[in-house]
């Protein structure tokens, strides 16, 4: 029983990590703001997580139409 918490655990916590990776690649990027497994990933943050992400993404790309989850009401204007 022991082992099997074990490698559940592990396997939680690498799952936690790749994601926050897979996070912390796209809103620090300079390519584009239009990946959809970072859009996606983004988007299900918590409001704090989420808020620091798109900021991050607004400062690099403060030309762009914001991706969704950064976008204001009318989808044109970032949070």
């Amino acid at each position: 029983m022991r082992k099997l918490f074990r490698l559940l655990l592990t396997i939680v916590l690498a799952i936690v990590v790749l994601v926050g990776f897979r996070w912390h690649r796209y809103v620090t990027n300079t390519d584009s703001p239009y990946d959809e497994i970072g859009i996606t990933i983004n988007s299900a943050m918590p409001g704090p997580i989420n808020s620091w992400g798109c900021a991050r993404l607004k400062t690099t790309f403060a030309a762009s139409l914001p991706p969704y989850g950064c976008a204001a009401g009318n989808a044109t204007q970032w949070k």
